[in-house]
């Protein structure tokens, strides 16, 4: 695989915005992807000067930047009484990317529904309605992270937006909570993945999506033992079958950006230098 193409989420180095992306030069990536969650570098508190020195620096160190990561919490844009405050924030990420000469926006925007009669399905459909024809008329993607729905019940929603919102494919997320085939997945998707994240993972025992992302949104998630039933893993090492998933993205003729994300596990960059290695062997 062309190193050009290998993207990581500086985030995952847990060395702050500038660290993580110096460490990413280091180890041979080709790209990153960086995350407005933190106060550094969320629109509102990031002025242009700022955006141009960031701009310069991935720059100077050899890289491009994939994808920003907008995730602003909670619920996303599915909670109608949050989205009169938190809509003009996720529109403004448009903005941000503009500035940093990126042109995907990756995140997670709360749960679809299966039933497409229900308030909460329409209270997405209206909001990610108006990011993604903000995203469009800006000339930047929007990219939904695959975590708390099937394959085909987030092909469907997307199919009800503007072609600016498509998916982030997260293979492990699908593997670990859902229970989904990530290769499947390739080809529901199809043309309408406009970024990945190469991670792996295992189901151990199910308890369903919502539950999970209900305690991701609303807190609590401590309270919840994890391990019992999903497990992250380095990559080659979960139930995520990585030829094979990178074969159908060859297929279906995907161009982007493999970002690897790196979210537990005690040695981050050795993982992420074993997965570049991985990636470079395909």
């Amino acid at each position: 695989m062309n190193s050009k193409k290998i993207g990581v989420f500086s985030e995952s180095f847990k060395l702050g915005l500038y660290g993580g992306i110096k460490k990413a030069a280091e180890i041979g990536a080709g790209a990153v992807q960086i995350s407005t969650a933190c106060d550094e570098i969320a629109p509102w508190n990031f002025d242009k000067a700022r955006r141009a020195e960031l701009k310069k620096f991935v720059a100077d160190n050899g890289l491009v930047i994939a994808s920003i990561c907008g995730d602003l919490g909670g619920h996303g844009l599915a909670a109608a009484k949050d989205n009169i405050e938190k809509l003009p924030k996720y529109l403004s990420q448009v903005d941000l990317a503009l500035d940093l000469g990126c042109d995907t926006i990756t995140t997670h925007i709360g749960i679809v529904p299966d039933d497409n009669s229900a308030e909460n399905y329409h209270v997405l459909q209206d909001a990610m309605g108006k990011f993604g024809l903000y995203a469009q008329n800006n000339g930047i993607r929007l990219a939904i992270e695959t975590g708390p729905e099937t394959p085909e019940v987030l092909m469907s929603f997307v199919n009800t937006l503007p072609e600016s919102v498509g998916i982030n494919l997260d293979p492990a997320n699908l593997v670990m909570v859902t229970g989904a085939d990530p290769v499947k997945a390739v080809y529901t998707f199809n043309k309408r993945i406009y970024h990945t994240h190469v991670k792996d993972g295992k189901m151990l025992k199910y308890i369903g999506p919502k539950v999970i992302y209900t305690y991701f949104a609303e807190g609590g998630i401590e309270d919840m033992r994890m391990e019992e039933y999903f497990l992250e893993t380095p990559l080659g090492q979960g139930s995520v079958d990585l030829p094979a998933w990178l074969k159908a993205l060859d297929e279906v003729g995907y161009k982007g950006y493999y970002t690897i994300e790196r979210e537990v596990g005690g040695n981050p960059e050795g993982d992420i230098r074993a997965a570049i290695d991985f990636l470079k062997g395909i």
